[in-house]
C-alpha cells in the first residue's frame, strides 16, 4: 500500500469521527433547546447528567458582576410553569465545539426573545461528558446582558 495513501486514508478517517463526535454534541444541545421551548422536563433530563450544575454572570443594578447559581430541578419548574400566554425562546447564533476524549466545550453565542421582544444575549458555555455513549450536559454557564443584543 502506498504510504501517502494510508496517510491520507487515516486523517481523512479521524476528520469524519471529529466531525461525527461534533455533530453529536451539538445534537444534544439541540436536544436540550427542543424540550426547553416545548416545556417538556423529561426530554431536558434526558440529556443532562445527575448533579448538573448551572450558573449565570451578569451584573447588579450597582454595575458589580455576579454570579448566580441555579438549581436545576428548579429551573426545570420554571421553565415548565410559562404559561402558553407568554412566547420566549433563546436563539442560538452558532457552535464553537471543542472535544478531548469523553469531554466537550460548546460555546453557544445567543439572544432570547421573551413576548416577542429581546430580553437579553450573551454567551451560553456548555461543558458535556461522554457517558455510556451518549454525551451528556454536566456544566451550564452564561452571560447575560442587556446591551448589544441586535
Amino acid at each position: 500500500m502506498n504510504p501517502l495513501f494510508f496517510i491520507l486514508l487515516i486523517t481523512v478517517t479521524i476528520s469524519i469521527r471529529s466531525q461525527t463526535e461534533t455533530q453529536a454534541v451539538q445534537q444534544t444541545i439541540e436536544t436540550f433547546f427542543k424540550g426547553f421551548h416545548e416545556q417538556d422536563s423529561m426530554l431536558m433530563k434526558s440529556v443532562v447528567s445527575d448533579g448538573i450544575i448551572m450558573q449565570s454572570m451578569g451584573r447588579s443594578k450597582e454595575g458589580k458582576t455576579m454570579l448566580r447559581v441555579s438549581d436545576f430541578s428548579g429551573f426545570l419548574k420554571g421553565i415548565v410553569s410559562i404559561p402558553d400566554s407568554i412566547p420566549f425562546r433563546e436563539e442560538i447564533k452558532g457552535y464553537s465545539i471543542k472535544i478531548d476524549g469523553p469531554m466537550a466545550n460548546a460555546w453557544t453565542d445567543y439572544t432570547f426573545w421573551l413576548k416577542n421582544t429581546i430580553s437579553h444575549c450573551g454567551v451560553n458555555s456548555f461543558q458535556l461528558m461522554h457517558q455510556e455513549g451518549q454525551w451528556r450536559i454536566i456544566y451550564i454557564i452564561d452571560t447575560r446582558r442587556k446591551e448589544g443584543c441586535e
